[in-house]
This record gives structure tokens, sequence and C-alpha cells, in this order.
């Protein structure tokens, strides 16, 4: 098979085409043929070395195994099953959730020995992968490239909304929201939980594309004024923030929040180290949470949500496997709207 590997923590030199044997699904695994795999940050921060030292990055403190096939978020087919896995799965469409954990239900995302795909375990980045026989789920769109957007960014961005508790009618302000999680996060918010949402992207042109996802208003991060518009259009302070963006907007973030407002991140796109007044946490009673990922619970609710058309993906262009070096420069740049996916020819 065709598949793209990491050879080790770098540029995007540091990916390679390579031929490879198809892997053979053990007991309770079964073999995936690999339609379309979503690119995510966490791939390229794995790449980067962005997760830890320059030797050691990875989702473990030991860091990742080169070479590394990369990539979480997978719809394929089921082509082979393991011993102990029932055959009717054969031809079953599927979405991969996108780690392994031995944590109690509700708790899988913070167990310690969490792994993760693409960076424990070889990924999407190929024409076949495997993967335990009950990590797969059904596919939520019946297609394969529309389907593969979700895993990943889908998953965080509904556990990030869990997280703060929104209510009907809370106002939720929304960075990076022309990004995958970003995207996913007004979506969720405005359509699932009932909140105004505030997207803040970098190009006003955007404007009509982040209210057609549900924003209420659509403000650029690039304005001298932002904290004042933000209270605006609210008519006062916000109920949260959904963050994926880091340094850039953190202060300004603490500065819109109400008395007893709720920070919630997910990213540090922009800058990864940050200052805080901690007067300001605590005369102002914030909440701060860090979120990755989520539950298997959580991920069964995302799919029906997405399969009731409560949310909608939103792709920005698809390339072909072989120009993952090309995606990788691509989903970096600043301004797209969505998802990048990657086609393995099969």
């Amino acid at each position: 098979m065709k598949a793209i590997q990491v050879t080790g923590y770098g540029g995007v030199d540091k990916l390679k085409l390579a031929e490879l044997l198809v892997p053979e699904p053990k007991d309770h695994e079964v073999l995936v043929q690999v339609k379309a795999c979503a690119i995510n940050n966490t791939e390229i921060w794995m790449r980067e070395g962005a997760y830890g030292t320059e030797s050691k990055s990875g989702w473990k403190p030991e860091g990742v195994d080169f070479p590394r096939i990369p990539g979480s978020d997978i719809a394929g087919r089921i082509v082979k099953v393991g011993h102990a896995v029932n055959e009717t799965m054969i031809g079953k469409d599927v979405v991969l959730f996108p780690f392994t954990s031995s944590g109690e239900p509700g708790h899988e995302h913070i167990s310690e020995d969490m792994s993760f795909l693409g960076s424990e375990y070889d990924g999407g980045y190929a024409e076949y992968v495997v993967w335990p026989a009950d990590l797969c789920y059904e596919m939520p769109l019946p297609e394969y490239t529309k389907s593969a957007v979700f895993s990943v960014s889908g998953l965080t961005a509904w556990h990030m909304n869990e997280q703060i508790q929104i209510q009907q009618g809370d106002t939720v302000m929304v960075t990076g929201a022309n990004g995958g999680v970003g995207s996913l996060n007004v979506q969720i918010a405005s359509r699932v939980f009932g909140a105004t949402v505030i997207a803040i992207v970098g190009d006003l042109a955007l404007e009509e594309r982040m209210k057609e996802l549900g924003a209420s208003h659509v403000l650029s991060y690039k304005s001298g004024m932002l904290a004042e518009e933000i209270q605006a259009v609210n008519g006062g302070p916000v109920d949260a923030v959904l963050d994926v963006v880091g340094d850039p907007l953190f202060s300004t973030s603490l500065k819109v929040l109400k008395n007893g407002g709720k920070f919630c991140t997910s990213g540090s796109a922009g800058g990864q180290k940050t200052e805080l007044d901690l007067r300001t946490l605590y005369l102002k009673h914030i909440t701060l949470y860090g979120s990755v990922l989520g539950t298997r619970a959580e991920f069964q609710q995302l799919l029906l949500a997405i399969s009731a058309g409560k949310i909608k993906p939103v792709i920005d262009r698809t390339f072909p496997l072989e120009e993952a070096k090309e995606a990788q420069v691509y989903f970096k740049n600043s301004g797209k709207s969505g998802k990048i996916v990657l086609l393995p020819e099969n």
C-alpha cells in the first residue's frame, strides 16, 4: 500500500511517501480501507515537536517511534476482520474513534494510557489502517469525504461545549471560527445548545459563511477595538469563550467575559505561551478549562447530531494522498474555511 510516513521531528521534508505491506488485523481488530483522512493540527504539531521537547514529543512522555504514519480523522470501509470479530462487519462504512484508553466510561480522554491514532499508532495517511473493531462507528453521512472531517475536531468541539455547560440563550465567543474546531464550535454552540455565538475571524469576507453556520455576530480579530466591539454587539460581557488561538486573543477573552464567566481552550495556533494577570482571574471569578478530545459517549452524541443534520461538514479543499506535504503547508495558511482532506487513490 501507499502511505505517508513521518521520519522524525522537523519540517514537511520529514514526510516521506512509502510503499508498505498492508497491515494484518489482530484478533479484535479490523482492516479499514481508507477513503478519506482529514488533517488536524495534532499531526502537524507532533511532527514539529510542539507537544514536548525536540527529542521527545507526542501524546506520551516517551515521544513518538519513527517512522510513523500520521492521520486520525478517518472514514473508510472495513475489508477484513480479525478472528474474534464477526464477519458481518466486512463491507461496513465507518469512522474511527481516534484513540484507545483503559479509562472508565466518561474518563477515557484523561486516562494515563491514552494512545492516539497517528502518534502511538499508525494512522490514516495511508490506503489501509488497522483499528479495534469496537472503536469503529457507522459513518454519519453517506459520503466518505464529508464523514471524515469530524472525529478529532468534532469530538474536541463537542467536549469543549459540554465543559462550559452552555445554557439556552448564553452568549459564547468562538475564536478561530473559520477553522476545523472553530467552525464546529459555532455550529454545536448555536444549533445543539442554543447559544448566541459571536464568531471571531480574520477576514470579514467570511461573515456570510459564519452566519450560515449559526453565528449571530462576526467580528475580525484585526480590529483595534475588538473587546469594545464584542461588548457592543452583545450588549455587555459574554458568558463563555471557546478558544483555539491562544496568546493573541487571551487577554481580550478575559476582558470580555462576565463575572463568573468560563474560558475553555483546546489549542494555541496563534501562540502557546501567554501572560496572565491573576487578579483578573480571581476578581472576576473566571473558570479556566483545558480541553482536548472527549469521551466515547460524546462521540456517539456527535455522530447522532451530524446524522440529524444539526452539524454540517465544512471543507475547504481536498488533496491526493501523495500531496500530503503541500496539504500540510496549505493547512497552516490563514484565511481558509473548514477542513483539509487527503484522498487515497484506491
